[in-house]
This record gives structure tokens, C-alpha cells and sequence, in this order.
């Protein structure tokens, strides 16, 4: 970078924003962050106000300052509707984590048009995606009808609506758009099928554009990139080449692996295969991704529960691995999803006796937490050959036993990167990358990680089985 410019990137994640600076001595720090409201109207609903999302994201901008380019990072599947003209939504914003469109994805594959979205947009039916709560907002909030009469009436998904209001275009990037189950993973453009398979009218939606290139201006500053938290993730632990995979062990847990310059594909494997970023004019980075409801949220519901107070507690266990004792947990507390996208699943432990305490309870569920992610990893692996190392992070990342559980049950070291921001670190290089300060072969190396975990007693076959068993139990429950 020239002397004296410095790169903001913006994280608007699932519960909170927060806003980073990459200097140009290579320093990253956080300049801001703020939590938001957790809106929950009904059972299996969530939602946040997008006026405070909004607000939060600008009150970012405005302590910036200077800046060479701004990037932004988003939620991915959460989606907002608005009056184009007022830039006013219309509805608080639908969260990825939202159920409410379960009956309309069940009916569609009862169907058959599973088969279209897998094919066209790589990703299964599943209201976790973006286009049916669009078609949501259609069909129930009166004002989105009125508006589109008017023709005024945007939908999209949270980053159109953080660029529309920050700097007047009404676009999308590709990681994102490859979220909603409406984009072509070939041709990289909304897909009239899928359009009208979800009913969502396409002069409703933004612009596609490249991850990284320019978006227009806010407050001076060039908005140089624009992607999924994940993908920003995925850059930012230094993902480059073919296999290179991280997890990110946040709310849920989400696995992407970069899967080289071509869609890849099996409908069986139940992977979503999406895209990792496009760089201006090069060819897509394509990846698989694979995702987990629940991790740190069923640590954190077990500790509602008084399995523990303090997370100290939870660092390491004295006792052989609760697997290995006949303990199993299924953290399926919110239903499955790759690759068995079962939102009927139900979490459970088995195996409990008079003689189980809570820390053998607790060792269970963050077993349960790596037990699924190797689940995840080894369906990547099989259509996509992963590399042997594996970098994760987010609040899991931070325990030992956790660390250490993954690496044996996946066979890989666990590398912990050095930061603990790499979703706005990845932002940030990108942003600088899309600026011209950059290119993605010169941006500077990595620091040395914090950790990095060898498998020292990998698990034997049978307890992989018995998990799967558990699984195949969790499922079953309705």
C-alpha cells in the first residue's frame, strides 16, 4: 500500500457489527462494535431490525475517517425489503437462522424441484436460503405488494441494502447472490427458473457483481469488496489454493473449502456448493461449504442448563473421551443440515446412567459439536480432497479439549490462527485487493498461528459408526 492509506472493513454478522482497520504496516485492530437485538416473533422466527443494522454500519463509516476503500462483509441468507425511493424497509430483516419457510421448502421437494436448485443454484431445499423468505415478504407484508405496483420495491439480501443506503447502487456480490437459491452457478446471473419456482420477481433484485472491484463511495472512501462473512472468513485464514478449509465455530459451525475454478457438484453428497469470490475479471473461485446449527449455541444452551458456570471448566477433562465411555451427543438442537438437511432432527444424548455427571455431559456436547464437523469435512473430502492442515476459529476455538477432540476425530492438525477477527481481516484484503493497492499473490503472509494441534490418538472406526448411529437416532425423533 502507498504510505499513510489504511483499509476499513465492516463484519455486520449474526449478533453484533464490528468495524477493523488493516494499516499500512500491517496492524489490524478494531475500531468499533456493536451488539443488536436478537428478535424473535414465534417459534423457529428470527429477525433484526434492519434500521439498527443500518445504524450500527454507519456509525462504523463515520469513525473511519480517512480510508483507502472500505469492505463489508455480511450475513449471507438474511434478507431485507425496502422502498426504493425512501430507502425505508418495509419489514425487519429475515435471519439465516429463520424456520418459518419450512412448509413452502418441504412442499417443494415433495415435489421434485430439489432437483432444479441442486442442479442450477448447488444448494438444496432448505428455508435456511434466501429465496423463500423473499417470497415470504411477498405474500405477507401488504406494503411489499403496494410497492412493487409502484415499482419501487427492492428485495435482496442484507448487503444490497447496507450498499444501497451507503452508496446508491442497489447490487450484490456473487458469494452472496450464490446464497439465495436463486443464482445460476454457471452462468452467473439470476435464473429465471428459480425465479419463478420461488416467485420472487426478478426486477426486485440487485445487481451481481464481482466480490472485489468497485461498488461505488461512501463518505469519500471507495467501496472496493463486498462478500458472505464465511468467505470473508475462509480469505482471511489465508485460504488460496484447492483443498484449503476452515470452520468457523461461532452461533453454528461452518466448514468451506476452496474448491478450485469449476462448479463442483454431486447432488447425493448433500454439500452447497457455492462460490468462494470473484477477483474483477478473473475466473470464479468456486468452494463447497457445509453447515452446523448449533455449536457454540449448544454450549452455551448447555450451560443454561447449570452443566457448567464457567468455561474454564470445560478446558479439559480428566476422564477418557465420553465417546469412547458410551456417551454420545447430538447437537442437533436446531434440526440437521449438511448433509442431512433433516429440520425434524432432534438433539439428544445417549448412553446416560445414574452414574453420568455434568462433566461427562459437557464433554459430550463439544465432542458432539467436532463429531458432526468431521461429518461435514468428510463428505467435502470425498468430491473434494482437502489439504491435511485445518484452520478454525470463532468462541470453540478458544478451548483446549475442543482443539484437541477435532484433531483426532478428523485425522488433521487444527491450526488456530494468531487473530481472532479473520472474517473483517479478510474483508480488509479483499477491499484491497479490489482498490489496485493489492494482488491476491501480493498480499502480505500470514502471522504465525497461536496453535496448531496434531492427532495424537485418532478414533477408531467403531466410534465414528456409533456417532452415525446416533445420528441416524437424532433423525428419527419426531
Amino acid at each position: 500500500m502507498p504510505p499513510e492509506t489504511s483499509i476499513i472493513a465492516i463484519d455486520q454478522g449474526t449478533t453484533g457489527t464490528s468495524g477493523h482497520r488493516l494499516r499500512d504496516d500491517g496492524t489490524f485492530e478494531t475500531i468499533a462494535e456493536f451488539e443488536h437485538r436478537q428478535i424473535y416473533p414465534h417459534q423457529g422466527w428470527v429477525e433484526h431490525d434492519p434500521v439498527e443494522l443500518g445504524r450500527h454500519v454507519d456509525a462504523i463509516c463515520d469513525r473511519a475517517g480517512h480510508a483507502a476503500a472500505l469492505g463489508i462483509a455480511n450475513q449471507g441468507e438474511t434478507v431485507v425489503a425496502w422502498d426504493a425511493e425512501t430507502r425505508r424497509p418495509i419489514y425487519n430483516a429475515i435471519v439465516w437462522q429463520d424456520a418459518r419457510t419450512s412448509d413452502v421448502t418441504e412442499r417443494l421437494k415433495a415435489e421434485g424441484a430439489e432437483e432444479l436448485t441442486l442442479q442450477v443454484a448447488g444448494l438444496p431445499l432448505d428455508p435456511y436460503f434466501s429465496a423463500a423468505k423473499l417470497r415470504w415478504l411477498l405474500d405477507n407484508v401488504p406494503e411489499a405488494r403496494e410497492l412493487r405496483r409502484a415499482g419501487r420495491l427492492r428485495l435482496g439480501t442484507s448487503d444490497s441494502f447496507f450498499l444501497d443506503r451507503l452508496t446508491g447502487r442497489f447490487a450484490t456480490d456473487l458469494t452472496t447472490a450464490s446464497r439465495t437459491s436463486l443464482m445460476n452457478l454457471e452462468t452467473l446471473q439470476w435464473d429465471e427458473r428459480l425465479a419463478d419456482l420461488f416467485g420472487v420477481p426478478i426486477e426486485c433484485l440487485p445487481e451481481i457483481c464481482p466480490t472485489a472491484g468497485a461498488f461505488g463511495e461512501t463518505r469519500g472512501i471507495p467501496v472496493t469488496a463486498s462478500l458472505v462473512d464465511q468467505q470473508a472468513a475462509l480469505f482471511g485464514h489465508g485460504g488460496r489454493r484447492k483443498g484449503d478449509a476452515k470452520i468457523t465455530f461461532g452461533t453454528g459451525a461452518f466448514a468451506l473449502a476452496l474448491a478450485g475454478d469449476s462448479v463442483p457438484r454431486d447432488p447425493r453428497s448433500g454439500l452447497e456448493s457455492t462460490i468462494a469470490w470473484k477477483i474483477g475479471d478473473a475466473p470464479c473461485a468456486y468452494a463447497l461449504q457445509g453447515g452446523i446449527y448449533n455449536a457454540a449455541s449448544a454450549v452455551n444452551w448447555a450451560r443454561s442448563l447449570g452443566l457448567f458456570s464457567e468455561y474454564a471448566e470445560i478446558d479439559d477433562f480428566a476422564a477418557d473421551p465420553a465417546i469412547a465411555r458410551g456417551l454420545v451427543f447430538v447437537p442437533a438442537l436446531s434440526g440437521l443440515s449438511c448433509p442431512y438437511w433433516d429440520r425434524h432432527a432432534a438433539g439428544l444424548w445417549l448412553g446416560l446412567g445414574l452414574d453420568t455427571t455434568r462433566s461427562d455431559m459437557m464433554q459430550a456436547v463439544l465432542e458432539g459439536v467436532a463429531l458432526l464437523s468431521e461429518t461435514v469435512l468428510a463428505a467435502i473430502n470425498a468430491l473434494s480432497p482437502l489439504a491435511p492442515v485445518l484452520s478454525v476459529d470463532g468462541g470453540l476455538a478458544r478451548n483446549r479439549y475442543f482443539l484437541r477432540f477435532l484433531a483426532d476425530a478428523t485425522g488433521k492438525r487444527v491450526r488456530v490462527p494468531s487473530s481472532a477477527e479473520l472474517t473483517g481481516l479478510g474483508a480488509a484484503q479483499l477491499a484491497m485487493i479490489g482498490a489496485g493497492l493489492a494482488d491476491i499473490d501480493t498480499l502480505p503472509p500470514p502471522p504465525p498461528p497461536k496453535a496448531e494441534i496434531a492427532p495424537k490418538a485418532p478414533l477408531a472406526a467403531a466410534l465414528h459408526a456409533q456417532f452415525t448411529e446416533a445420528i441416524e437416532r437424532s433423525k428419527a425423533w419426531r
